[in-house]
């Protein structure tokens, strides 16, 4: 842990970004699954979660809440994850609170930058 520099972490997951590594790109795993993640890129898996809120949520499932009903869609065209309302919700979270450090953070280094 003393390589990376953490932004952002939950329940569900982290995000970070290597020390060493000059890079635009945030790390964010949640469950088994990480992604490599631009602002823009992060932005957009923001708004296919808004997407994946509107499928119908499998109510007859016994696991209720934590079934894996929700298909969504992630910013790389060629992946999609199957998710509970639950961990959609984890999910935005830990999105969410990462954007929002990630534009702290940018704001106060140009504050500091004048």
């Amino acid at each position: 842990m003393e390589n990376i520099l953490k932004i952002y972490d939950n329940k569900i997951g982290i995000s970070f970004q290597w020390k060493h590594i000059q890079t635009h790109l945030t790390q964010i795993i949640f469950r088994d699954t990480g992604f490599h993640l631009s602002i823009d890129e992060i932005e957009i898996f923001i708004d296919k979660i808004s997407d994946a809120k509107q499928q119908k949520n499998c109510i007859t499932c016994e696991a209720g809440d934590y079934c894996k009903s929700i298909l969504l869609q992630t910013p790389s065209n060629r992946v999609s994850m199957a998710v509970s309302m639950v961990e959609l919700g984890q999910i935005e979270d830990l999105l969410k609170g990462t954007l929002f450090q990630l534009r702290l953070n940018n704001y106060l280094t140009e504050i500091c930058k004048n």
